[in-house]
């Protein structure tokens, strides 16, 4: 393979990692191990599989389906609502088509919808089931059809009247369908089955909205007489049934055995080198950037002849990485191959789509760096090698965007490239965390008071809810609430909506993508709406100044209007990232839910809080992490009524372990803490806030917050919390192996701290950490 010739005995990931340890000497692979290949495991074919559905796949090469594939469907088939979870290219979308469309061949009136959160996904099934349609036998009359927001007006009718098989997203049922169920009477009667594809991305805020939509769904299909069955498909997962029972409130049979055949994979991470003479915030060392090393890997694999798959945050990374991957292929000499290089991100136009997806899987493009847009069940296959710019935040994306590579039973590459980050630093030198098992749990918490009272009102405008469904929803209080704003109505017959004529209905304020007040985001120089954001989050991210990322697009933003609730934003990408600086202050609202004394002198609690935060400042930050100034700002301070885990230190036991900077110390062992919180729970570092003070007020004591960012919580604190011990023992050992001197970004430095990472010490962090490990009785 290209000047280095093959080791005997190496797979095809040894090979390549080989020439990557060899190419790169300043960087460092920290762990390289190969996972043995995997042969299949199939079934019969069910007996129930509508017989020409059956001789065509038997004609296209599937000659029986793998044993998970066979077990979903069968249960499914059988009115059980299951969830599959096994590894990328796993054949899931068959387990769901297999019992649908033999339900709908041999009964006329049967109806089926599937949900997805992307508008590709959701295309290439729609195509893939489309073409089923028209080929098989018996499956003329499904007419299967997307409705969503892209679905024209003068088409809806049609699709409501005819189509058997609707292809739809969480957004359009929660604003379309739902509010207007009586002109769905026909599909809704008849509805057997519904599929909730990539189920495991519901998490979080957004989670817990798609999940009281699903029950607020699955209670208007009842009141039409169906019951329908569900079934969801997910990343592998920890508890992946437990999660799939928390989005439908009904009991859910998991397949996790995976039957479909694995190459050779070979696990490689991979530490970036320091870059001489760059200093960070406090004189930190800064190491090479994770896109910048995913360019000069994606290169170099490339020039060996092996087909690249490289992820990325952002869309602009996509295109960087893209570009600079290009550029050192021209520099070596390689233009033939520099054209076959290309970036795949959203917002590309479907026929782009499709051909840039088509050459990464018949090899006319050998190098593509993406977004997570090609993590999702799109079918890319051949492909030699994935390199990831950064962990992507959980197991279940590591192992979806690792799955690529090596689908066709071939070896394959997988390369893990840290970013300078806690989280990114532990597990790239604690491998068997990352490989070993799914450790995150998937979060989100459907009862948040400040999500369920829109929900509730929405669902007693589609109908009437008995005392039965509140209680179910757990909305008892919210419903009150609603009562005395009047809202809601009590009547023999259950609660009823307050709609006054000609007002709008509240399925619109109800924002599936975030919580609380929402501030639109304005392009000004076309005037378009490019999306909204949490009011809770605008201050931090979309202050004026700021370079803000919308779902991969960098814009700076011109104006806040905290009135209007606007954010006034303009297209630039600049070469440098910028960083907000805030004073908060937490009080303790009410007595604790949870507190725990696992040992004398630490107290651990489980509380509901109100954080007062004023964004002071930015800091401009250039691509090689050195700070390039501060820019002052005045702000309001900004109110959050939240979730929090807390835990508080007797002052004799600083003072026994004889930390003498105790402000330093809390606070380096916050900011590690957060950094290491999405280990234990689905969240981005983004998603959580941290306060550390040697005296609060609330308790008299030394004491440190970590905090949901979003109004009433989102489940990640209360996860900390119900893993605490765990989640310290971590925080520890990513501290204490770190080789830096008085810390850096990847051990107790915070990208976000609100006072630009001072006073830290991590001598104290690392003395406290260890302790509360042995008063825990935990070992990292």
């Amino acid at each position: 393979m290209g000047e280095n010739s093959p080791i005997v005995g190496y797979t095809l990931g040894q090979e390549l990692a080989q020439i990557l340890i060899e190419r790169f000497p300043e960087s460092t692979c920290t762990h390289l191990e190969t996972l043995p290949p995997r042969p299949s495991s199939t079934a019969p074919w069910p007996e129930w599989v509508h017989p020409p559905l059956r001789e065509h796949l038997v004609d296209a090469g599937i000659t029986a389906p793998y044993s998970h594939q066979a077990e979903c469907a069968s249960a499914a088939f059988s009115g059980r609502d299951v969830v599959i979870a096994t590894g990328t290219s796993s054949g899931k979308s068959l387990s769901y088509q297999l019992p649908i469309l033999s339900t709908l061949a041999t009964d006329d009136t049967a109806c089926a919808l599937y949900l997805t959160p992307t508008k590709a996904l959701g295309s290439d099934q729609l195509h893939s089931v489309g073409g089923l349609c028209a080929e098989v036998p018996g499956l003329g009359d499904i007419f299967p059809a997307p409705y969503d927001g892209d679905t024209p007006q003068d088409a809806r009718a049609g699709i409501r009247d005819k189509s058997r098989f609707i292809f739809t997203n969480p957004d359009m049922l929660h604003t379309g369908i739902l509010p207007n169920h009586p002109r769905w009477g026909r599909v809704l009667r008849h509805l057997r089955y519904v599929v909730i594809d990539e189920c495991h991305s519901y998490r979080g805020v957004f989670g817990a909205h798609v999940a009281l939509v699903l029950r607020r769904f699955l209670r208007i299909c009842a009141r039409y007489g169906s019951n329908p069955t569900v079934i969801l498909a997910s990343a592998t997962s920890n508890d992946p049934g437990a999660h799939a029972a928390n989005l439908i409130d009904r009991p859910v049979l998991a397949v996790t055995r995976d039957g479909a055949p694995q190459g050779a994979r070979t696990i490689l991470t991979w530490e970036p080198g320091i870059i001489e003479g760059a200093e960070g915030e406090n004189g930190a060392p800064v190491r090479r950037a994770a896109s910048s090393e995913t360019a000069s890997i994606m290169a170099t694999l490339v020039k060996e002849g092996a087909r690249t798959l490289s992820f990325v945050r952002s869309r602009r990374q996509a295109e960087i990485v893209a570009m600079r991957c290009a550029e050192e292929l021209n520099l070596a000499g390689r233009f033939d191959l520099s054209r076959r290089i290309a970036a795949y991100r959203a917002g590309y136009l479907a026929e782009d789509r499709r051909r840039l997806e088509k050459g990464l899987d018949d090899g006319s493009l050998l190098g593509v760096a993406s977004t997570n847009a090609l993590e999702l069940g799109i079918d890319v296959g051949g492909l030699d090698a994935v390199v990831m710019a950064g962990y992507p935040g959980t197991a279940a994306s590591f192992w979806q965007q690792g799955g690529r590579a090596g689908r066709r039973g071939q070896g394959s590459l997988v390369a893990l490239v840290a970013r300078d980050e806690p989280m990114d630093n532990y597990l790239i030198h604690h491998p068997e965390v990352l490989l070993g098992r799914p450790i995150e749990k998937t979060v989100f918490n459907p009862r948040n008071p400040h999500i369920l009272g829109g929900h509730v009102y929405c669902a007693a405008i589609e109908a009437p809810l008995s005392d039965a469904e509140v209680a179910s929803l757990g909305a008892e209080e919210v419903v009150q609430q609603l009562a005395a704003e009047g809202f809601l109505r009590k009547r023999p017959r259950g609660w009823f909506a307050s709609l006054e004529p000609g007002q709008a209905l509240p399925h619109e304020n109800v924002h599936l993508r975030g919580a609380g007040e929402q501030f639109a985001i304005i392009d000004q120089t076309d005037g378009r709406l490019l999306g909204t954001i949490d009011g809770a989050q605008a201050q931090g991210q979309a202050h004026p100044g700021a370079v803000y990322i919308h779902q991969g697009e960098s814009f700076v933003v011109d104006t806040l209007d905290l009135d209007e609730r606007l954010v006034l934003v303009h297209p630039e990408l600049p070469d440098y990232s910028t960083h907000s600086r805030s004073v908060t202050d937490i009080r303790i609202v009410g007595s604790p839910d949870k507190v725990a004394n696992p040992s004398p002198g630490l107290w651990v609690s489980n509380l509901e809080v109100e954080v007062l935060d004023q964004v002071i400042g930015y800091i401009r930050r250039a691509p090689d992490g050195s700070v390039l100034d501060t820019v002052p700002l005045e702000m309001p301070p900004m109110q959050l009524r939240s979730r929090a885990v807390a835990y508080t230190i007797d002052p004799l036991v600083l003072d026994e372990l004889g930390i003498k900077d105790i402000p330093g110390a809390l606070h380096a062992a916050e900011h590690a803490a957060i950094g290491m919180l999405p280990l234990i729970a689905t969240c981005d570092r983004w998603d959580i806030g941290g306060v550390s003070t040697q005296l609060h007020p609330d308790t008299g004591l030394p004491t440190v917050f970590v905090y949901d960012g979003y109004p009433g919580g989102a489940g990640f604190a209360d996860c900390g919390y119900d893993r605490f011990s765990e989640w310290i023992a971590a925080t520890y050992e990513v501290v204490r192996t770190c080789e830096c001197e008085s810390g850096c970004p990847s051990c107790v430095q915070s990208p976000k701290c609100g006072n630009g990472n001072n006073p830290l010490s991590k001598e104290g962090a690392l003395a406290l950490l260890g302790a509360m490990c042995t008063m825990l009785g935990v070992t990292p």
